[in-house]
Parts: C-alpha cells; sequence; structure tokens
C-alpha cells in the first residue's frame, strides 16, 4: 500500500476547526453550544448581494470567466481602494480567487524558491506557516506582547531580516488579536525593503480607528482582501490579490492551472457588495461594536487580564495561563464542560500558547449566556 505523502502528514491540522467538529457533534447529540470559536459573522448576506447571485444565476452566468476575475468586479475593488484610501490602481493588478486562501496560495508560489524566509508576527493567522511551509519557504516570527496590544514592531521586523528574507507578511486589523497597525508603523514596515505581503481581510471592521492598506506607502505591495468578514459571505469564497504589474502574469498562470476562476454568479455578487451592502456593513459593525463592549467587560469581570482593548476585527485573545498552560487541551475542557466553544491560543503559534481567543461573531444574548457557562467552569476547576 502506498502512503500519503510526508507533506500531507505533516501539515498541521485548523485547530478552530477541530473545535467547532467537536461542537457541532455535541450539538447533533442534542447538546447546547455557545459558537465563540470562528471567526464567522452570524448575520445573514445582505439582501443586495443574495439578490444579484439570484439574477446571474437566472440570466446563465455559470461559465467560465476571465482568469483574473470579471473586469467589472475589478473596477468595482480599484473604485474602492480610489474613494476609502485615495489609492489609484489599474484593474489589470487586480486577480479574483475562490476566497482569500487560494490568494495567499498564489502570492507565495510566485514569490519562493525553496529555502527563502517570510517574517510574521507571533501570535499569527493559525494558516500562515503552512502556506510558506508547503511551498518550501520558512516562517520566521517576531514576537508580539499582551502588555502593549499585540502591535508590531518594525525594528523586531528589522532584526529578522537576512538574505534569505523574501517577504514580510503583516495583518491588519489581526486575527487573532484584533490589532490595528498605525499609519506610521505600517509605512516604517512597507519601507524595511522586502516586499511586503498585507492580508487586509479585516479591513472596514475597526472601532474607533482607521485601518490603512499597503498601497498607500508601496505599489509594489501585494495586498489581499474579501469579502467573507466585511459582507458576511464566508461560505460565497470570493477574494482577491492586488500584485505589483510584474508578478501579474506569473500569478495569473498559477490561477490558470490550479484555480481557474473564481465563480461567474458569485463575482456578480461581489460587485452588488462593493457598490450597493456599505450601509448594511455599518449596522454590522456597530452591532460587532456593541458587543466587543460587552465581552470584554464580562471576560474581565470573570478573571481574565485584558491590557489593552482590540480595535479591530472580531476577536478577544486573552492569557489563559492560570486555568492551565495547555491551551488545547483547555479548550475541549472547557468545550465539554460548559458547553462554551473556544480556539486554544496554540493554533496561532507558540506565542499563543496559554491563551485561548473569544470571538464575538454571535449574538450578545449569545455571550452573555457562555461567559456565564465559563465562570461556573472555572468555579468548578478552582476547587
Amino acid at each position: 500500500m502506498h502512503s500519503p505523502s510526508r507533506r500531507s502528514i505533516d501539515i498541521p491540522p485548523f485547530l478552530v476547526m477541530d473545535v467547532l467538529e467537536r461542537a457541532q457533534q455535541l450539538e447533533r447529540e442534542g447538546g447546547s453550544v455557545i459558537h465563540m470559536e470562528i471567526g464567522e459573522p452570524d448575520f445573514p448576506t445582505p439582501e443586495c448581494v443574495r439578490d444579484a447571485a439570484i439574477r446571474a444565476l437566472v440570466d446563465g452566468e455559470t461559465k467560465y470567466t476571465h482568469s483574473q476575475g470579471l473586469l467589472e468586479l475589478r473596477e468595482a475593488i480599484c473604485e474602492r481602494y480610489f474613494n476609502r484610501y485615495g489609492v489609484d490602481i489599474d484593474p489589470g493588478r487586480v486577480i479574483v480567487t475562490s476566497g482569500t486562501s487560494p490568494a495567499l496560495f498564489l502570492v507565495f508560489a510566485s514569490l519562493l524558491e525553496k529555502g527563502d524566509e517570510v517574517i510574521m508576527t507571533d501570535p499569527h493567522y493559525a494558516c500562515y506557516p503552512n502556506f510558506i511551509t508547503f511551498l518550501g519557504g520558512a516562517p520566521v516570527f517576531t514576537t508580539l506582547s499582551a502588555q502593549d496590544g499585540f502591535h508590531t514592531d518594525p525594528e523586531k521586523i528589522r532584526a529578522r531580516i537576512s538574505k534569505r528574507t523574501k517577504a514580510v507578511l503583516i495583518n491588519s486589523p489581526a486575527n487573532p488579536t484584533g490589532a490595528v497597525l498605525e499609519e506610521g508603523v505600517m509605512k516604517r514596515i512597507l519601507d524595511l525593503g522586502p516586499p511586503v505581503v498585507s492580508d487586509e481581510i479585516y479591513h472596514g471592521i475597526t472601532y474607533g480607528v482607521k485601518e490603512h492598506t499597503g498601497l498607500e506607502f508601496s505599489k509594489d505591495a501585494f495586498v489581499l482582501d474579501g469579502f467573507s468578514k466585511r459582507y458576511s459571505m464566508t461560505g460565497w469564497r470570493l477574494g482577491y490579490v492586488i500584485v505589483p504589474e510584474r508578478f501579474v502574469r506569473p500569478i495569473q498562470k498559477i490561477q490558470q492551472n490550479f484555480f481557474i476562476c473564481a465563480s461567474p454568479f458569485v463575482q456578480r455578487a461581489g460587485i452588488a457588495a462593493l457598490r450597493h451592502g456599505e450601509a448594511r456593513v455599518r449596522e454590522m459593525v456597530a452591532t460587532f461594536d456593541d458587543r466587543r463592549r460587552q465581552l470584554l467587560e464580562g471576560l474581565r469581570g470573570i478573571g481574565f487580564k485584558i491590557p489593552v482593548d482590540p480595535l479591530g476585527a472580531f476577536y478577544i485573545l486573552v492569557d489563559a495561563g492560570h486555568l492551565g498552560e495547555d491551551s488545547h487541551k483547555l479548550a475541549f475542557d472547557i468545550l465539554e464542560k460548559s458547553g462554551v466553544a473556544v480556539t486554544p491560543g496554540i493554533d496561532f503559534g507558540p506565542g499563543g500558547e496559554g491563551h485561548l481567543r473569544f470571538s464575538y461573531t454571535d449574538s450578545a444574548e449569545n455571550l452573555k449566556v457562555g461567559v456565564k457557562r465559563i465562570a461556573r467552569y472555572i468555579e468548578e476547576v478552582s476547587h
């Protein structure tokens, strides 16, 4: 019998999905679970977006599109960058993808040779290192501290740059920390020299601060964004990447070979989201902000120390070391004993160990119930 490939055996699991799948099993068995693990907005996709997809299906838009995506969608994306950030982008630099994860694959497939290094923070989005190592590269980490709000220090990045550095990967607003890079900090990172890959999937989801795109500071930045979070379109699988001109054709060829194109009716939905969905986005963000404040108060009230409030995305990463240093074991223990699903910090790198990530994408009422359940769990394990 042939064995699975080494790379398929060695790739780590996406632990938040393990938590979700166990939670779903408990629900099928009749259990009650409060979901604070996944970063999936609980709001329905805006009606204008759904209507556009339905119209496209009825009109027969079910065939291949240009491998870079519908020109009208790429133009709408460029309009967003000009109107929101004052950045003028040629639609020819935009490549539409079936979610932002394929966009990450395309970018690093075009950048990396075997042994090339990519600098990123620790903690970081769980899947980042796996893209790098799967494509033959090596992730290099700079540590973040909860005491300063998990903010990225450009000087720590500078200290990690070597002859093998091929890119710096940043994420603002950030998963799992909710940190938002200040304008000056982002500019300093873009000025360091190596190409910067800026994951901006949580753009538009901030509280009292303004996010910045890497394209404000360098036309050579690789910028990734999508529709999953801002427009509550996780299952639609629609994203895009804006790349330097010299990378367009190489990335397009990889897209043609491995992904062909994003679904046409989903692309039509994306156009509607960009042109007609912003009012609904503002409503969702206001609700997220209310939940953020509620959850911060609730978690602090049951003993979690959170030195700095997160100002973006919809996550709170908290130190849970007083409950157990093994965050994987702790998260599953909380799930089994209290019916609350949370994400183990180790999913986000060694710097996340001893932490738990709480998502506030569930209703305010459910978040309140979840905090009460965790309070009871803490009381039980403390005796």
